[in-house]
Order: C-alpha cells, then structure tokens, then sequence
C-alpha cells in the first residue's frame, strides 16, 4: 500500500468514503423471516422497534426455487427456513404498516429474484411511493447458487439474461437499488478459504459484467449498483485484511478490465453476515462471542451493512431474545466500542499490509486460472470451483476431527452439564393457513388476465425482449411466483448437474 493511499481514494483498500463511519454508520440489519407474511411483519415491526435501520428478508425454499405453497415438492417447507411468498397478496401482508420510501430492505433471493423485485415494487406503489427512490437490495447472484447453495432453476444462459434484464430495466425504474449483491458468504460457508471466497466471487462478478456488456450496457450504467455479501468468519486479522484485499482487487479490475470511468464504477460495497457456518450447538452461549469478533473484523474491515448471527442458530430460527442480543451487539460496536471513529484504524500495520498484499495475490491466481478456463461460468460447468471448495472443507474438518484446529466446546473445553436453549419452532399450522391463503387468491382473481400476462411473459422469453415488464404485470395480476417461474421453465427448462 503506498503511505499516501487515503480511505475514499482508489483503489479504496483503506474503505470507500474518506470519512467511513463518521459520516454515517453502516446499516445494522437482522436477516428474518418464517412462517406466513403475517408472522414475518411481526418480526420486522419488532426488530425496527429495536433499533435495525435495514430490513433483511429471508425466504423459504419454495419460494427461492419458484413452487408455490401447494406444489408437491413444498410439503414439509413451507415457512420454515424464511417467509412464504407465493402472489403479491403475501408481500402486501409482509409489509404492511412499514413504509418502504423509508426503509432500506435487502432481499435474499436469486432464481426468483425477477419476480420478488417485481412484488416489491408493487406494493410500495400501493402505498403511494416513488420506485425511484426505492433502496435496497435483491441477491440476484445465481452463479454462487451453482458452486454453492443450489437453488438454481434454469440453466446459466438463460439464468445469466434475466440478471442483465433486470439490470437494464433497474437502471431507469428504480436506480437507487442496489441489483445485484454478489455472493461470497455461500461460498465460505460451503468451506471455502478466505482466498477462495475473494476470488471466487470476483470471478463471479466478472462473469456478470462481461454478459452486461455483452448485452449492449455500458459499464459506467450498471456497475455503480452492483453490490456485494460477504463472510465474517473468526480469524479476526485475516478477515480484516479479506475485505481491504478484495476493495483494492475490484477497483483494479473495473478500471483496468472494463474501462469503468466513474469512482463508484470501481467502488466495492459490501454488506456481510457473521459466519453460520461457525456457530455450535455446544455451549451455543460462547457463539455470542465468536459473533461479536466477526461483527468486529466486518466494521474495521469497512463494510457497509452488517448481520450478526444469533447464538441460537446452530439449533434453530433465532427467537426474538437471542435476535435482540445479536442486534445489540451490532449497536455496542457502534456506539460503545470507538472504532467507528477511525476509518481503517489497522491501515498500516504491518501485518496487516502483508496479509493484505497475500490475499490479493492468491486470489489473482485464481481468476487467472478461471480465465484460463474460459470464465467462471465455464469453470462452474466443469466443477471446478466445485471441487476446489469441496477441498477446503475437507481440509479444515480433518483438521478438527484431528485436533489441529481447534473448536471450543467441540473438541476442547467440552462441558456435559450445560443447559441447553429452547429452540424457536414453527407453528405447524402455518403450512396449510398459507395453501388455504393461496387458494382464495386463485379463486377471486382474474384468471383471464392472469393467462393473457403469463402469455404475453411467454412471448417475451421466446423473443429476446425483457422480461422485468411483463413480470411487473403478471405480478400485478396476482400470477403466482410459480406460475411465473413455470413460465419460464417451459420456455428455458431446468438445470441439472452433469459432473
């Protein structure tokens, strides 16, 4: 790092705004959601009644793969790893009574994040907002669901131009959102080095800029939107130094890649969630701790928006007390701790420039070597991220399992007398309250305006033509997620694994 460098200077290692948090705290969000839309409101009214400045929206795996409530494949899930949104009937009930002009809201989805945009956008219309000061955040990141989580639908091609669709259709009609955050914290939680997750998703994010300008967008349009979401794992120097490493990566490949011409073309902002991946049922009390250093490392590492895990989720959706810890921890560091005075207060030390330097090295290898393959794309086909993630895991568990790395309370400081947490469960009546909802939904809308809007949806998938307009309409006639995602299915089929 040259001596000269300032925080809010390219290439940005020591953070992007030269005053950081003095000028405004990042924003503290709590990632929520389960059951119906009508519980899930209940969480968010009483998290902001709490103090988070940004809502965070976890989804249910029906919803995240593009079934409906009552599809075969939903029994059992409904609800029970995020909120149920099967029409826009669910994402009205999700926010009702919080102004969405207000609120920063970040959704977690991908496949279907067309169509959860689409909802969104609805309901702040309804309640008399303006979509183009609308802000937050749609994950929108697909490739990382191929390497990484799996709740892919369709295949790359077609996955990769409905991301550029709704880049260019954000870029006029709502452009203070945030319409991609491109995804490293699946990566590290599949087991993934701290290497891996820089390179990794910066590769991923080549790959989305390159099939932007593919497709006609000039980066400068585009690029100031993208976003990104990384880990916060427990080795709290390394981790610090990740974040400053992969800013100063970023700006140098937008600029020296892609030719970006504005500052905010180059910047990388990044929300982070602490490591789930990291937490233990044993002595579930001591992840309070390991939450509080990661939440730590993402602040002086200078993120922008930040999750703390609860101590509870090794066992089960966080209750609202363990929420409330989690929240306060974010709020201790922000108000108690100081650090928040100081933009990158470990600049210059120097370890911290030496693993800096180190990061950003082996993670250039490793884009060198997916652009030998032929992108990250290619790269995804062939497995080879896969596998290579699929090694770290291994690595590091055997490590465990041999003593080498060491887990407290797992295999060291072990206690057999510990009282264990209630988890939180979910009302196993919610499942069919949410089928019967969706049924009354079909029943008392127009069923033949919603076949004229996913037809005409059809047509546009077949032509090449963008598809955020008719998914806006088809949203607004009540079509359902499903029925949407069928749409396309039809049209782009399904995605399977071939390695």
């Amino acid at each position: 790092m040259s001596t000269s460098e300032k925080p809010g200077q390219f290439p940005f290692t020591r953070g992007i705004y030269p005053d950081m948090y003095r000028r405004r705290l990042w924003t503290m969000r709590q990632y929520a959601g389960f059951g119906t839309a009508e519980e899930s409101n209940k969480r968010y009214k009483y998290l902001l009644s709490q103090g988070i400045t940004g809502l965070s929206v976890a989804f249910d795996l029906p919803t995240q793969m593009g079934m409906d409530s009552d599809h075969a494949l939903a029994r059992g899930e409904v609800g029970r790893v995020g909120v149920a949104i099967d029409s826009l009937a669910d994402m009205q009930q999700l926010f009702e009574g919080i102004r969405l002009e207000d609120v920063s809201t970040s959704m977690t989805i991908n496949s279907t994040a067309s169509i959860l945009l689409c909802l969104y956008v609805l309901v702040a219309e309804s309640q008399g907002a303006d979509r183009k000061k609308l802000s937050g955040t749609v994950q929108n990141d697909i490739l990382k669901e191929y390497i990484a989580r799996g709740t892919y639908i369709y295949p790359p091609a077609p996955a990769m131009r409905i991301i550029t669709d709704l880049f260019a259709w954000a870029a006029g009609e709502v452009p203070e959102w945030n319409t991609i955050s491109i995804s490293g914290y699946h990566i590290r939680e599949a087991g993934s080095t701290a290497v891996q997750e820089i390179a990794f998703t910066l590769a991923n994010a080549i790959a989305y800029v390159e099939a932007a300008v593919a497709a006609g967008l000039d980066v400068d349009s585009f690029a100031p939107r993208l976003s990104f979401f990384f880990n916060a794992h427990n080795n709290f120097l390394e981790e610090i130094a990740k974040f400053r490493a992969a800013r100063r990566l970023y700006a140098h490949i937008m600029r020296d890649r892609f030719g970006a011409r504005q500052d905010r073309s180059c910047m990388l902002r990044f929300h982070t969630q602490t490591g789930g991946s990291t937490l233990t049922a044993q002595q579930p009390e001591v992840n309070v701790v390991r939450v509080t250093l990661q939440a730590l490392a993402a602040v002086l590492g200078g993120t922008q928006s930040l999750h703390t895990n609860a101590q509870d989720e090794a066992l089960s959706l966080p209750s609202e007390h363990s929420a409330r810890i989690a929240l306060r921890t974010q709020q201790v560091i922000a108000y108690e701790s100081g650090v928040a005075a100081v933009p990158d207060p470990f600049g210059g030390s120097e370890y911290i420039e030496q693993l800096t330097d180190e990061l950003e090295a082996g993670a250039k290898d490793y884009i060198a070597r997916i652009d030998a393959i032929g992108g990250a794309v290619k790269a995804i086909e062939r497995g080879y991220l896969q596998s290579e993630i699929q090694n770290s895991a291994y690595q590091y568990q055997k490590a465990i399992e041999e003593g080498r790395q060491i887990v407290v309370g797992v295999n060291k400081f072990q206690t057999e007398d510990a009282e264990p947490l209630k988890p939180f469960r979910i009302d196993p009546e919610l499942e069919p309250r949410q089928i019967e909802r969706l049924r009354k939904v079909r029943a008392s809308r127009s069923a033949s305006t919603v076949s004229q809007r996913l037809a005409a949806l059809d047509a546009a998938a077949r032509s090449g033509e963008n598809l955020m307009p008719h998914i806006l309409e088809s949203c607004r006639a009540f079509a359902t997620v499903g029925e949407i995602s069928d749409t396309l299915r039809r049209v782009f089929g399904e995605y399977h694994e071939t390695f």
